[in-house]
C-alpha cells in the first residue's frame, strides 16, 4: 500500500456499464483516443453490485460479501435486492483509502452503487419515497442535502423514469454526467466516481448487435467525451471501466417454476396472488440475470434440487461446496447451490405457471418486491392495445389520490434479447479498462494483456499518487 502523502492529481473514475473492447473503434473516438486500453477480467456473478464492490475493494465476492445484486438474508428470512448501504460491503473501499492517505482530499460518488453511508464528501443516488398510502415518489438521496439541491437547481429534477423501466434511456446518463461535470467545476474532488448505465438498456432489450444498441454506443461516447473535457479542464486524470459485457440470449430458464413442479418450492395464496413462501419451501432461487442462488432447507433438499437442476435445459453449471470456493463465491450470503446459465440463456424469477396466480407486482416495475431480477421491466407489454391510454388512466388515478397499479410490464420473458452474469468465454466480450495515462502510470502493464478487476482500486491510487 502507498505511504501516506498528499495527492497531486485528481482522478475521475467512470463506469460505462456494458462496454467491452469490441465496442471501441472509429465510431467511438473519445473512448478510442485514451492512452491505455485492455480487456478486464470479470467476477462471478458478473453483475453490477458484485463488480462494483470488487473494483472498489480489490476483493472477490467471497471476501467483500456482495454475492450478487441481491441475496436471501438467512437471519431475517428476507430476499434483499438492490440494497444500497455501504456497510454491506466488507473491505476498505477506494474512497476510504483516499481519505486514509490524505484526510483533506475531497471525494464524490455519483450514482455508483453502495452509496448510502459511504465515506465521501459528496454523494447522490436514486432513492424514492414510499408514503404510507402505498405511493412511490421518484427521488434521489444526496449528501450533503444541499449538494443535491444545488444539482437539481442547476440541472432540473433527475429523470428517474429514464433510469429504470420501459422509458430507460439516454437522459438519465446525460443528467448523471452533467452532475459530475458540475461537481468537477465547483467542488474539484480528488476522486470522482461516475456511473453511466446507458448501454444496459437497449443491450438487454434488443441484444448487443442490434442497430439500436450500436447507436447507444455512439451516444455514450459523446457523453464520455464531455466528461473527459471537464476532467481535462481541472487537470484530472481519467479511468474508464465497465462491469461486464452483455451477450445475446434467446432462452429464459424458469428455475423457480421447475423447483415448484418438483415439490421443492412453496407459494402462499394471498388476496394479491401467489407469494413465494421462503419458510415452507425446501428450495427456491434468487434469480440474477445468468446466475441464480438456490437456498435449501437441508442437505436432502439440496441434493434433490441439485439432481433436478443439473438436468434443467439452459443450466450450464451447478456449483456447491469447493466449487463455490474456486469461483470466489464461498460466502454465507451465497446460495447452497449457485446456477450458471448457458451462454444463450438467463434465469427468470417466475414461480407460478397459472396466470390466475400471478402476484399483483408481476406486471409493475418493482425491484424490491420481486424475488429476483426482472428485465421485462424494460418493456411495455406489447399485448396492450392502447398502452399509452393505460398509462394515462393510471396517472389520472394517482392524481386523484386513488390506489393504482402501473400494470404495463409484460410477462413474456422471450422479449429479452441480452443478458450477463456468467463469465465470458472470450475476454474481448467481458469488461474493459481504459485510462487517460499509459499503463506505466497506473499500476503497470497488465499481465498477458488483461487487467485484473481486483486491481482497479490500486491502479486508481497509483494515478493519484504524486510519484505516478
Amino acid at each position: 500500500m502507498l505511504a501516506s502523502a498528499p495527492f497531486m492529481k485528481p482522478v475521475v473514475l467512470i463506469d460505462v456499464v456494458g462496454l467491452t473492447s469490441r465496442h471501441i473503434g472509429p465510431a467511438t473516438p473519445n473512448l478510442a483516443g485514451l492512452a491505455a486500453r485492455a480487456p478486464m477480467t470479470a467476477v462471478l456473478p458478473a453483475v453490477t453490485c458484485s463488480a462494483q464492490a470488487t473494483m472498489l475493494t480489490g476483493l472477490l465476492p467471497a471476501e467483500h460479501g456482495a454475492v450478487g445484486n441481491g441475496w436471501f438474508a438467512r437471519d431475517t428470512a428476507e430476499i434483499a435486492l438492490w440494497r444500497q448501504s455501504n456497510a454491506l460491503v466488507r473491505g476498505e473501499k477506494l474512497y476510504e483509502a483516499v481519505k486514509r492517505l490524505d484526510p483533506s482530499a475531497k471525494t464524490a460518488k455519483i450514482f455508483w452503487w453502495w452509496n448510502l453511508g459511504a465515506r465521501v464528501d459528496f454523494s447522490i443516488t436514486p432513492r424514492p419515497f414510499y408514503p404510507a398510502d402505498g405511493r412511490k415518489i421518484p427521488a434521489t438521496y444526496a449528501w450533503p442535502t444541499a449538494y443535491g439541491e444545488k444539482l437539481e437547481a442547476e440541472l432540473g429534477t433527475f429523470p428517474f423514469f429514464d433510469f429504470w423501466g420501459p422509458r430507460s434511456g439516454l437522459p438519465s446518463s446525460r443528467w448523471i454526467a452533467d452532475a459530475a461535470i458540475w461537481t468537477l467545476k465547483n467542488e474539484r474532488p480528488a476522486l470522482t466516481l461516475v456511473y453511466l448505465p446507458h448501454l444496459d438498456y437497449d443491450f438487454q432489450r434488443f441484444g448487443p448487435d442490434d442497430p439500436r444498441s450500436q447507436r447507444a454506443v455512439r451516444e455514450i461516447d459523446v457523453v464520455v467525451g464531455d466528461l473527459l473535457h471537464a476532467a481535462d479542464e481541472i487537470g484530472a486524470r481519467t479511468v474508464i471501466v465497465s462491469e461486464y459485457g452483455i451477450t445475446a440470449v434467446s432462452k429464459p430458464v424458469h428455475v423457480n417454476r421447475a423447483l415448484r413442479d418438483a415439490g421443492l418450492l412453496a407459494a402462499r395464496k394471498t388476496p394479491a396472488g401467489d407469494v413465494l413462501d421462503v419458510f415452507g419451501s425446501r428450495a427456491f432461487a434468487v434469480a440474477d440475470h445468468q446466475v441464480a442462488h438456490v437456498y435449501c432447507r437441508d442437505g436432502a433438499s439440496r441434493d434433490a434440487a441439485r439432481e433436478m437442476l443439473t438436468r434443467l435445459d439452459g443450466v450450464e453449471r451447478v456449483l456447491l461446496g469447493s466449487e463455490l470456493a474456486r469461483a470466489g463465491l464461498a460466502h454465507e450470503r451465497s446460495g447452497d447451490l449457485v446456477l450458471v446459465a448457458r451462454r444463450d440463456a438467463w434465469f427468470t424469477y417466475y414461480y407460478w405457471s397459472d396466470p390466475a396466480d400471478e402476484p399483483d407486482f408481476a406486471r409493475t416495475v418493482d425491484i424490491h418486491r420481486k424475488p429476483g431480477y426482472d428485465p421485462c421491466e424494460l418493456f411495455v407489454d406489447p399485448a396492450l392495445t392502447f398502452p399509452k391510454l393505460r398509462v394515462a388512466r393510471r396517472l389520472a388515478q394517482k392524481k386523484l389520490g386513488m390506489r393504482y397499479l402501473m400494470d404495463v410490464i409484460p410477462l413474456d420473458a422471450a422479449l429479452v434479447r441480452g443478458s450477463h452474469g456468467r463469465l465470458p468465454d472470450d475476454v474481448q466480450d467481458g469488461p474493459v479498462f481504459l485510462a487517460s495515462e499509459p499503463f506505466a502510470r497506473c499500476g503497470g502493464e497488465p499481465r498477458d494483456g488483461v487487467v485484473e478487476m481486483t486491481s482497479v482500486s490500486s491502479r486508481v491510487l497509483a494515478l493519484m499518487h504524486p510519484m505516478a
